[in-house]
């Protein structure tokens, strides 16, 4: 992990760095210094010292910042140079090159170059310091033609904001952009593709189902476009979240006084970001809240969780009315993906409707951990931040994937087993429930038992009871009442 370099150009160490041959081995590293003393950093790397320390200090998990955070730390980093460059505060060669370079780590041109575990210094600070360190190795490369040039990682790429105001907006960014970009858009596709099965199963009855019991008859289509709607609300609850989601902290530097920065100055950068990325993204309204505490974060978690939930409840009663072939439900016949089992020849299996319930019990286990992570604010900074950044990226990223995939190979595919799913309907007892207004309810109850312990149909035992030579109801309205697709449609 500590030997990462980025494929894209050959080796070449950091400036003013020694390179050596390691003792111990055929690696090469150099010796970088912080104010902590020297450290040896591979020679290939584009980080300095503070990375290294991190990288020794947290072999935790293995897994690196989310891809989309270090995007949305370049993007803070390029257009703060940027603006600092306009008000004489950074010169414009070194401002023209950090943004260059940060341009290059938000396209993930250099993702090798941000090793630290998840799972490190609860405000970010390592990875805000490798993003500073690695965009100040890029920045000073770019400008070595000039002559020796050295771009410095605090006082040229950080210079005056704080990791503890541009890690958090950094989160925020990546999650605004996730859910503007790819959640959205994915929840969209997966509520059109229900709602064309609604259109195409609108006249397809069957049996409705309460406590997994018979009920009164439904169609398919109206179950469908249940679906679709949990999916919609879906849409609007992440839409809901997204004022406060998209506020930065940016500005408040340290602990939210804003010291160090000039006036205005986070305004401009958030603005610059903004404008460019065409994300609604503000300047937090109160600093102190938006440093100390990351509730927004938290709402959205919250509304991710409710998304998967709705998400089990398509793909678990798909799931059910796919089973069979022989001995389960079999309402709907689901796209044959691959072999489903190692030993049972020609078995298949509802696997993706299986990968979006696993993608559920993630979600929800993420959003318990950003639960207890947002409750852990102290004062004016939240050190959790790394692994809420994790876990609510991760549940945006999940979520959206599982969409598409689910919409597209398995619900754009599933096909009706219409003459099943009226044979269920018919053949339900709770289809007696019209004939309450002509026969009474306890009648009516007697009727449903007779049915089911003659298996006869409900028309055969009213009959037989006597209620249409009785004039209780007439044959023509028997079958009127009895008709399961109108059962569907009660009018009123």
């Amino acid at each position: 992990m500590s030997e990462q370099s980025s494929p894209q150009s050959s080796p070449r160490p950091a400036a003013a760095a020694t390179t050596h041959e390691s003792p111990d081995s055929q690696d090469s590293y150099r010796i970088e210094k912080d104010s902590m003393g020297e450290v040896r950093v591979p020679a290939q790397a584009r980080w300095r010292a503070q990375t290294q320390r991190a990288v020794q200090n947290f072999p935790i998990s293995g897994q690196p910042i989310e891809r989309e955070l270090i995007a949305g730390l370049a993007l803070i980093k390029g257009a703060g140079a940027r603006v600092r460059a306009t008000r004489g505060l950074l010169d414009p060669a070194k401002a023209e090159a950090i943004a260059a370079a940060a341009a290059e780590v938000a396209r993930g041109d250099w993702d090798a170059e941000f090793p630290i575990d998840v799972f490190q210094t609860g405000s970010g600070t390592s990875s805000n310091m490798n993003a500073n360190e690695v965009l100040a190795s890029l920045a000073s490369e770019r400008l070595s033609g000039a002559g020796p040039v050295s771009v410095h990682p605090n006082d040229d790429v950080n210079d005056p904001l704080s990791s503890n105001d541009q890690f958090p907006s950094a989160i925020h960014v990546a999650a605004t952009k996730g859910v503007v970009s790819d959640l959205i858009p994915a929840l969209e596709h997966l509520a059109g593709a229900l709602e064309a099965k609604a259109a195409e199963f609108a006249t397809v009855v069957k049996s409705g189902r309460t406590h997994l019991m018979d009920a009164t008859p439904v169609t398919l289509g109206q179950e469908f476009a249940g679906y679709a709607a949990q999916v919609r609300y879906g849409i609007e609850r992440a839409q809901a979240c997204l004022p406060r989601v998209a506020e930065l902290p940016l500005g408040g530097t340290a602990v939210g006084t804003g010291i160090n920065a000039p006036a205005g100055f986070a305004a401009d950068v958030i603005a610059l970001i903004a404008t460019e990325t065409g994300l609604p993204l503000t300047e937090a309204r109160d600093h102190f809240e938006a440093q100390g505490a990351r509730d927004g974060l938290v709402e959205l978690s919250g509304a991710l969780r409710t998304i998967a939930v709705s998400l089990n409840k398509v793909s678990n009663d798909i799931r059910w009315m796919g089973s069979g072939p022989r001995t389960g439900l079999t309402e709907l016949f689901l796209p044959d993906l691959q072999p489903g089992s190692s030993i049972m020849p020609g078995k298949v299996n509802p696997v993706l409707c299986e990968a979006v319930c696993q993608v559920v019990a993630q979600v929800i286990g993420n959003d318990a951990a950003v639960a207890f992570a947002g409750a852990s604010g102290n004062f004016e900074l939240n050190v959790m931040l790394p692994v809420m950044a994790r876990n609510v990226l991760e549940s945006i990223r999940l979520i959206a994937n599982v969409s598409v995939v689910f919409a597209d190979k398995c619900v754009a595919g599933i096909e009706a087993n219409v003459e099943r799913c009226r044979e269920y309907a018919e053949s339900s007892p709770s289809i007696v429930t019209p004939l309450n207004h002509y026969v009474g309810y306890d009648e009516a109850a007697k009727i449903a038992k007779q049915s089911l312990a003659e298996r006869k149909t409900i028309r055969q035992v009213v009959i037989e009871r006597g209620h249409v030579q009785s004039g209780a109801i007439t044959e023509a309205k028997l079958d009127e009442v009895l008709d399961v697709l109108s059962m569907t449609r009660p009018a009123g």
